[in-house]
């Protein structure tokens, strides 16, 4: 087994909101800014990493009867520890966030992770995993949240990148919008998707 492939697998064959169409969730409800998309899929990655850390250590040991109980058990655990840790030292991204935050704890992406991955097998791999996972549900929710933050309200980050007249599509940042955004983006992975094997087809035949 590849610890390099099971990380980037997550970067790209199973990108969890645009290619496995897990999380929408959070990825609908969040990502009105860059910055929440970030704080999310920071919060997401360090939970997921550290269940999956856990699960794999404890496969053995625990029943199968009771796994997916053990397994919400553990993730609820940390979900715990990132809200706190926010609440101390990030509080105006914890208030920006809401309830979405315990809500990691239904989030199907790890409990998926934990039971098609971490279950089976060992602490290295199940590190990878999880951090590529993690990463690339990051990286997609900042740069959703980045693209619908600009059209919506002419900033990036913040910081503003249109001139003075310019009129923010506001509809971006409402909840239609999160679904007009999501639709483009999907529409466009499964377009560079279907490039990607045409070219990989062209070239074994």
């Amino acid at each position: 087994m590849s610890i390099t492939r099971e990380f980037t697998k997550g970067l790209w064959e199973i990108l969890p909101p645009f290619r496995l169409v897990l999380g929408l969730c959070p990825t609908l409800a969040v990502t009105t800014s860059a910055e929440n998309g970030m704080g999310m899929g920071l919060a997401t990655t360090f939970v997921l990493v550290c269940s999956n850390l856990l699960v794999s250590l404890l496969r053995k040991i625990i029943p199968s009867k009771v796994r997916i109980a053990a397994y919400v058990v553990i993730i609820a655990s940390f979900v715990v520890i990132v809200e706190l840790m926010m609440q101390a030292y990030a509080f105006p991204l914890y208030q920006a966030l809401g309830i979405f935050i315990p809500l990691i704890v239904v989030n199907c992406i790890i409990l998926g992770r934990a039971e098609a991955f971490a279950g089976k097998n060992g602490p290295v791999a199940s590190i990878a995993d999880g951090l590529g996972v993690g990463i690339g549900f990051t990286i997609s929710l900042a740069v959703l949240g980045a693209f619908r933050e600009l059209i919506g309200s002419g900033t990036v980050w913040g910081n503003s990148v249109f001139w003075e007249s310019f009129e923010p599509f506001t509809f971006m940042v409402r909840a239609p919008g999160a679904f007009v955004a999501l639709g483009l983006f999907l529409a466009a992975i499964n377009l560079i998707s279907s490039k990607l094997d045409d070219r990989k087809r062209r070239a074994q035949s």
